[in-house]
């Protein structure tokens, strides 16, 4: 009986095995106004957007903080606070079960840490761009990072509103497992905070809201 059922229980482990690797979901991208001028700017090509990659049910974007840990928060589809959603955009599909696709984007995580954001060079369109492509085989459409493209030839072409120092709201660090848990950071600070930062392309462009928002543990690199 021992035999049988180490046996029955090998070929049931095995069998969730290939079922998850038949997992297929969509990959999604969400883009999202930053201002209401986008309404107008977006028949020429370009705008202020946020973007986020929807995968499995969960949304995932970047954004800024001081600290060099990650930067890749996850929220629920099209409802990133702060933000305007605008539309979904499907990239295409892939077969990774959930457990695999938290690996995928923990690994991703340690190559997004929040004091490396920077509004020309490492934006979250940067990052959705990168995941994209890593996922899909796929880029996302031009127009949603143009303006930073353009900036990196001349940054006196972004509105002022971009250049000018704001205030930048910190969130409790709150650190996503795989299990669904969550838990601290004794890296980032215990209680929100306002900070003025001196550095116009290194910031949130809105303030994230610490309820709605939680931080993707990334992967130790040894």
């Amino acid at each position: 009986m021992g035999v049988e059922d180490a046996s029955t229980s090998s070929s049931s482990s095995c069998g969730q095995e290939d079922i998850n690797r038949d997992i297929e979901t969509n990959v999604v991208l969400n883009v999202y106004d930053l201002t209401p001028f986008n309404n107008y700017t977006i028949w020429f090509g370009f705008g202020i957007f946020h973007s986020a990659i929807e995968v499995h049910g969960k949304e995932y974007g970047f954004g800024a903080h001081d600290f060099p840990v990650s930067g890749v928060f996850e929220v629920e589809p099209r409802s990133c606070p702060d933000f305007v959603f605008r539309c979904s955009i499907k990239m295409g599909h892939i077969k990774m079960s959930p457990s695999e696709f938290r690996t995928f984007i923990e690994d991703a995580a340690s190559e997004y840490h929040g004091d490396t954001y920077h509004l020309i060079s490492k934006n979250c369109n940067h990052f959705t761009e990168d995941i994209s492509h890593r996922l899909t085989g796929k880029h996302i459409p031009g127009w949603v990072n143009r303006l930073a493209r353009i900036g990196a030839f001349c940054s006196c072409l972004l509105p002022e509103s971009l250049q000018v120092t704001t205030v930048k709201q910190l969130l409790e660090y709150h650190e996503c497992t795989e299990d669904g848990s969550e838990s601290f950071s004794t890296a980032t600070p215990r209680e929100s905070m306002e900070v003025y930062d001196t550095d116009p392309e290194k910031q949130l462009l809105s303030p994230l809201r610490e309820a709605d928002v939680t931080f993707v543990k990334e992967t130790s690199q040894k």
